[in-house]
């Protein structure tokens, strides 16, 4: 509390009367990432690019936002806190995995009513093309290894090409 004072020029006091405690502090962290993540993940409907471009543009955003040293350091921390305190990693999920995840199942909803893709889960689909772009990598990087952007390249493209098979049509796919 005391370096983090000193870092924003204000007394321990203030930091307290704000914040509370350490967990109150860590709490408010999460969500100010969380909006950052809201931000970074707005699934536009991008009209006018192919199904094959516009999942290529948020499965690249979706890896440039997670891949980022601070994303990867901010996750850790999380983990670390959420075993003293689940409701940090249960706010943490529903402000910003989720809330991505909801964005990208109403774009997956917009292009089966358009008849781009035939699925019959959206939030299943959006659910695995995320999986599939984040393959191990994502866990590689959580384990200190570096992150390897051709091979974020290769996933997010193998994806792209699984997606289209899987629910793709000559329409839209």
């Amino acid at each position: 509390m005391e370096q983090i004072a000193v870092a924003a020029h204000v007394s321990k006091v203030t930091i307290y009367n704000q914040f509370g405690d350490k967990r109150g502090l860590f709490a408010a962290a999460v969500e100010r990432e969380c909006a950052r993540m809201g931000e970074h993940f707005s699934i536009a409907p991008m009209p006018g690019l192919a199904l094959r471009d516009r999942l290529e543009a948020i499965g690249k955003a979706m890896m440039d936002f997670m891949s980022r040293p601070e994303m990867v350091q901010f996750d850790r921390r999380i983990a670390a806190e959420t075993e003293l305190n689940p409701a940090i990693g249960a706010a943490f999920l529903e402000a910003g995995p989720r809330q991505m995840l909801r964005a990208f199942t109403a774009l997956l909803c917009a292009l089966r009513d358009a008849g781009e893709i035939t699925v019959e889960d959206p939030e299943m689909a959006a659910e695995q093309f995320v999986a599939m772009c984040k393959g191990l990598g994502d866990l590689e990087r959580h384990f200190g290894c570096e992150n390897d952007t051709v091979r974020n390249q290769s996933r997010i493209a193998a994806a792209v090409d699984t997606f289209c098979r899987a629910y793709g049509t000559a329409r839209g796919g």
